[in-house]
C-alpha cells in the first residue's frame, strides 16, 4: 500500500506555528493548487491544508510567507473530532515530511540585487561600489 502525495502551489496566508504541551513544534498552512482545467475560462484551485512537525515546522514558520510558491511532499491523513455542538467533524490534511521553497524570499532577491549592483560597478572600474556609506577604519590600519 502507498500513501504519498506531491503538491506544488502557493500559500494562502502566513504559516501558523504552535507548540504541543510537550514542546513539539507544529506548523500549519494552506496550499492553493491550480487544477489542470478551467471552468468557463476561469481557473480553479484546491485549497489543501498542510501540517509539518518539529524542525521542519520551525523552518516553514521562519521562511514561508503568503503567496510563496512551495512544493510539499508527504502523506494524506484523515482525522475526526466532535465540535462544540456534538457533531463529528472530519479533517483531511497532508502531513509533510519534505517542503521545498521554489522561490526566493523578497529579502533574498534584495540581497541578489545589491550583489549584482556591486559586481556591475566593479566591472565599470569603480573600486568603491558602496560609495557614500561610512567606512569603519581603525587608526592601526592607516599608514601615517
Amino acid at each position: 500500500m502507498l500513501n504519498r502525495v506531491i503538491l506544488i502551489g502557493r500559500l494562502t496566508r502566513d504559516p501558523e506555528l504552535r507548540y504541543t504541551p510537550n514542546g513539539i513544534a507544529t506548523c500549519t498552512f494552506t496550499l492553493a493548487v491550480d487544477r489542470p482545467f478551467t471552468n468557463n475560462g476561469q481557473r480553479e484551485a484546491d485549497f489543501i491544508p498542510v501540517v509539518t512537525w518539529r524542525q521542519l515546522a520551525d523552518t516553514c514558520a521562519n521562511y514561508l510567507r503568503k503567496g510563496r510558491l512551495t512544493a510539499v511532499e508527504g502523506r494524506i491523513q484523515t482525522r475526526h473530532y466532535d465540535n462544540n455542538e456534538g457533531k463529528r467533524v472530519y479533517v483531511t490534511e497532508v502531513i509533510a515530511d519534505n517542503v521545498r521553497f521554489l522561490e526566493r524570499s523578497s529579502e533574498g532577491q534584495d540581497l541578489d540585487r545589491q550583489r549584482q549592483a556591486g559586481e556591475e560597478s566593479q566591472e565599470r572600474g569603480n573600486p568603491f561600489p558602496d560609495d557614500g556609506r561610512p567606512i569603519d577604519i581603525s587608526d592601526d590600519d592607516l599608514p601615517f
